[in-house]
């Protein structure tokens, strides 16, 4: 018996294999070869199933605590901490020093992060809410330094908040939307305010509920918009959400096609790039790709693996009569993560072609990125398929820009826990993937300095002086990008602003010095460390940190 057990997963491992081969030779064969792949580190310990980029250049990356051992172990003479009831020596969260070799420092958290959610406060501190079991109601903080580790509050949340989305608000705080059988939202981090001590109810998140057992709406997707109110989508259709009134000021209509984007049916979502540069309160438009039909997390669980939809969809959510705008990538995805790139472009990586989320229910590695052009006037310039990757990122993979203009790309484990011996076993290495723009030998800009200084206020004029190799200066602009929180396909608190240039002038050291407005609301840009770059002809400075307020 055990024979034959094992010649049937031989088999199934062969057809797998040939899957990937066809699938991968499909892709190439039909698109450009765009952008370069670098293996960073082959194994950081854990597999990442959430990360954020701090100021500090630090990247925060962590598992889940109930997944059994990692493959990193907490230092000699650190103390095993108490986990769930047990001893536990195995790491589950790191730093990693993306200056220095990408050398890892273990942390400690003591409560489950399994399908959590976070932000950066504008102080620079990480903020990380919810999870599961007894990390359900925790709220997490780190603040960036050489030494600090997880600070934990089980008290930090009203609600559990499992699958749950963060949005940075104007104001500095927090907005945790849905989880689980959670049809509701708080604030965090607790003042002594009494709506921070209040739950609101959200009855559109049990409205978008597919099912009980499939509900295609968790991890909705929330943008802030220009206005203040938060746009919030969960399984094919948005709100407008007045927070503060907890009152729907908008209804948008259903993205069209028999779709669900939100997870189990995992799409992803960016917020297009916000005009900031003809100093009108911009128009904010809302960009969501990939998903899958709503029966796809059952037919998976049958062995059946429906393919992914090739389906993406443009709302203008500040319109009058918002209507749809409906585009097609050149591959079906699901699981995909969207990354704002510092042109305004829009970077779909990772994911498969057929399948759902959950444990082994994603089929064929989509191994090639997308590049979306939102600029490009002809839809069918839009989309360019680059180079293939040759490690599948599936379920629990994750991306991050970084400050050099790469895209970190980690994770994948479709499996309950960490298992190497299967078809897609749990990832611990770390790649970076270079966008075009790093390949194409064009000269690159570089920032020499910011003035007055880093610190930035609302509405301020300030000065950028960038150096770049050309005898004559060409088309350029300069965008402003909050570091994202990423995990499970979304990336909360990404947006991308386009700055408004006053003028340019030639400096007697042959750079240049640009003047330029800071953002002029906290709607437009919240409070807190953005990265600023200088692009020219389309390809991007190395980021500087800036901070607004």
């Amino acid at each position: 018996m055990d024979s034959v057990i094992m010649e049937a997963k031989i088999l199934v491992f062969i057809i797998l294999q040939l899957e990937l081969f066809l699938f991968s030779n499909l892709v190439l064969g039909a698109h450009s070869n765009g952008g370069s792949w670098e293996l960073l580190k082959k194994s950081i310990g854990i597999s990442s199933m959430h990360i954020q980029l701090l100021q500090n250049e630090r990247i925060i990356t962590f598992d889940r605590t109930d997944a059994g051992p990692s493959n990193l172990t907490l230092p000699k003479g650190r103390k095993c901490p108490k986990i769930s009831g047990r001893r536990d020596c195995y790491v589950h969260a790191v730093e990693l020093d993306i200056m220095n070799n990408l050398n890892v420092r273990p942390l400690t958290v003591l409560s489950d992060t399994w399908c959590s959610s976070g932000s950066m406060l504008p102080d620079g501190k990480l903020v990380q809410s919810g999870g599961y079991g007894n990390g359900e109601k925790v709220v997490r903080t780190l603040e960036p330094c050489p030494t600090c580790d997880w600070k934990e509050d089980y008290k930090g949340l009203i609600s559990p908040r499992w699958y749950a989305s963060n949005q940075v608000l104007p104001g500095g705080n927090i907005i945790v939307v849905g989880g689980r059988f959670e049809f509701s939202y708080e604030f965090i981090p607790k003042s002594s305010k009494p709506e921070d001590h209040r739950l609101y109810t959200l009855p559109f998140l049990k409205e978008t509920r597919y099912s009980s057992q499939i509900p295609n709406n968790l991890y909705p997707f929330t943008h802030l918009s220009t206005d203040g109110n938060l746009f919030i989508f969960a399984n094919n259709r948005g709100i407008l959400l007045d927070y503060v009134k907890n009152k729907v000021v908008k209804t948008y209509p259903t993205m069209p096609g028999e779709v669900a984007r939100n997870y189990p049916s995992t799409g992803s979502s960016v917020l297009l790039p916000l005009d900031l540069s003809t100093k009108t309160t911009p128009e904010a438009e809302v960009f969501i790709c990939g998903g899958t039909h709503p029966e796809s997390f059952n037919k998976a669980k049958a062995g059946i693996f429906l393919e992914a939809t090739k389906t993406c969809g443009r709302l203008r959510i500040t319109a009058a009569n918002p209507k749809w705008e409906m585009e097609e990538m050149p591959i079906s995805r699901v699981l995909g993560d969207m990354i704002m790139l510092p042109t305004g472009d829009v970077l779909i990586i990772n994911g498969a072609a057929n399948g759902s989320a959950g444990w082994w229910y994603a089929r064929v590695p989509v191994y090639n990125p997308v590049i979306y052009r939102p600029a490009e006037a002809a839809t069918a310039n839009r989309f360019e398929v680059l180079k293939a990757a040759t490690i599948p990122r599936l379920y629990h993979s994750t991306a991050h820009l970084l400050s050099d203009g790469r895209v970190l790309v980690a994770g994948s484990n479709p499996n309950h826990n960490y298992n190497f011996t299967v078809p897609f076993p749990t990832e611990l290495s770390v790649e970076a993937f270079s966008p075009p723009y790093l390949t194409s030998g064009k000269p690159r800009p570089s920032i020499s300095s910011v003035k007055p200084g880093m610190n930035l206020a609302y509405k301020q004029k300030f000065s950028v002086e960038f150096q770049v190799k050309v005898r004559q200066l060409g088309k350029f602009y300069l965008t402003m990008v909050a570091p994202s929180f990423t995990t499970h396909s979304f990336s909360m608190n990404q947006r991308l602003l386009l700055l408004a240039v006053n003028r340019v002038r030639r400096m007697s050291s042959g750079s240049y010095a640009v003047e330029g407005d800071a953002p002029a609301s906290a709607a437009f840009a919240p409070p807190g460390y953005y990265q600023l770059f200088v692009v020219y002809e389309g390809v991007p400075s190395v980021g500087k940190w800036v901070h607004i307020k």
